[in-house]
């Protein structure tokens, strides 16, 4: 047991849209990630998403509507339901998961990292 220092943990990487595994808990990956730019459009049957801004903002669309979610809040995806991450500016993201969830969910392309190969920080 330790505290996790979220600004240390990303400043360690540049990478945009590459999760980094920092704690586990009942069955569940705690990710951090860089956005900017626009991710694929995907879903995820099975599975939730919680995307939590630490720093700057992006906009979460939907097929029918745009979130944006800036520094401070968070959006939860529920299973199924089509999104994609889209930011102007590079923005700090902590993400809640399932341990099974491929970043690119029904997707599988360039940007794919199957769950089991994420880099733990």
């Amino acid at each position: 047991m330790q505290a996790i220092n979220l600004a240390d943990k990303l400043s360690t990487f540049d990478e945009v849209y590459v999760p980094k595994v920092v704690a586990e808990l009942n069955g569940q990956l705690v990710k951090i990630a860089k956005f900017h730019g626009t991710f694929p459009w995907h879903s995820h049957a099975d599975e939730d998403e919680m995307f939590l801004v630490l720093e700057g903002r992006f906009d979460l669309e939907f097929r029918d509507r745009t979130v944006t979610v800036s520094k401070g809040e968070f959006c939860v995806v529920p299973r199924g339901v089509e999104h994609r991450p889209v930011a102007a500016e590079v923005a700090s993201v902590m993400l809640f998961e399932p341990a099974t969830v491929r970043n690119t969910g029904d997707v599988v392309n360039e940007r794919t990292i199957e769950a089991e190969g994420l880099e733990r920080l």
